[in-house]
């Protein structure tokens, strides 16, 4: 096997493993944000944004190390950022859950959710047809996370062992080593994971695939296909593969896998809701994969206003939906 291949193959398990931590999570914006509007928490929506925090940890370090290559620039704010994060999140309000839900959905079975990476191809291939939108320019300058020192990498290390080892070693009455590895296998087995513990499992998952296989979202993949691009297509594939099995497994091995017929109804839903996510991805750029995991991360402001313009327009949506049910008459 050529260390070509290897590296391919190590960043396909550790896609497969994303997969799997996204699913047992139910890990998803909108499911996030209805956290908010319903029940006045941030528990999830707080984890999304600590997945980012992981990534950055990991860049600080390899960075401060020395061996970290060219990451992506970051864009300009403008309107277009502004409106694209608007669209992100009416698609994912139809859709019923952004591109990490409908991994999520996918990985228990329902196949509707199949027609949302389907309808995210078409709104980025029907885009570049029906607007001639100006091409996002990459700002001159670096991301200032890379140009942190190298103190700052050391305090990352100190957050993030605290944050790994804080459920190990809660106190408790056992205090056992058999204790420990009871939590461990608990956390491993449970069919539903904490949003911390999913997004901690997301966000290290994606640093590592991001130093072996360079910066990607699997939004990516689908947009670049859609323009016609060729850049890293196999390797792209072969993760967004990996990434769906592994959200397969995860639905599987939790006992929570439900085939479900494809509801035509829902099927819409999915497929002009993922339109609608496309056309945002490209105008931002980016799909809300990529911004919480590489534009975040890289403290990048147009990611920053665009993930945030997203959360207020399904907070605005849900509220505006939930308004109307209860002003509905009862039949």
């Amino acid at each position: 096997m050529t260390p070509t291949s290897l590296l391919l193959l190590i960043s396909a398990l550790l896609a497969g493993l994303m997969g799997f931590a996204i699913q047992r999570g139910a890990t998803c914006t909108v499911a996030a944000v209805g956290e908010v509007v319903s029940k006045r928490r941030v528990h999830r929506l707080r984890s999304l944004v600590e997945a980012s925090l992981w990534v950055t940890g990991g860049l600080l370090v390899v960075q401060a190390l020395g061996l970290l290559g060219t990451m992506p620039a970051g864009y300009a704010v403008t309107p277009l950022t502004v409106a694209g994060g608007v669209l992100l999140g009416l698609g994912a309000f139809i859709n019923g859950a952004c591109v990490f839900g409908a991994i999520a959905r996918l990985g228990s079975g329902e196949w509707s959710y199949v027609v949302t990476p389907v309808g995210f191809y078409v709104g980025c291939l029907t885009l570049g047809y029906a607007a001639s939108t100006p091409a996002p320019h990459a700002l001159p300058y670096g991301s200032l996370v890379l140009q942190a020192s190298p103190w700052v990498a050391l305090a990352f290390v100190a957050f993030m062992l605290w944050r790994l080892g804080r459920p190990l070693f809660a106190p408790r009455p056992e205090a056992s080593t058999q204790a420990l590895a009871q939590r461990l296998r608990d956390a491993l087995t449970t069919r539903v994971w904490a949003p911390h513990a999913a997004t901690t499992v997301i966000g290290i998952t994606f640093f590592f695939m991001l130093l072996l296989a360079g910066a990607w979202a699997y939004t990516d993949v689908l947009a670049e296909l859609a323009r016609g691009r060729a850049d890293n297509l196999i390797t792209g594939s072969v993760l967004l593969v990996a990434l769906f099995s592994g959200a397969m497994l995860g639905g599987w091995t939790a006992g929570r896998f439900r085939s479900t017929r494809v509801s035509w109804r829902q099927a819409l839903k999915c497929f002009l809701g993922g339109a609608l996510m496309g056309w945002g991805t490209l105008l931002i750029p980016g799909g809300n994969d990529g911004l919480i995991l590489v534009g975040m991360p890289l403290l990048w402001p147009y990611a920053w206003i665009a993930f945030l313009t997203m959360c207020l327009s399904i907070g605005a949506a849900l509220v505006a939906r939930n308004a109307f049910v209860a002003r509905a008459p009862e039949v």
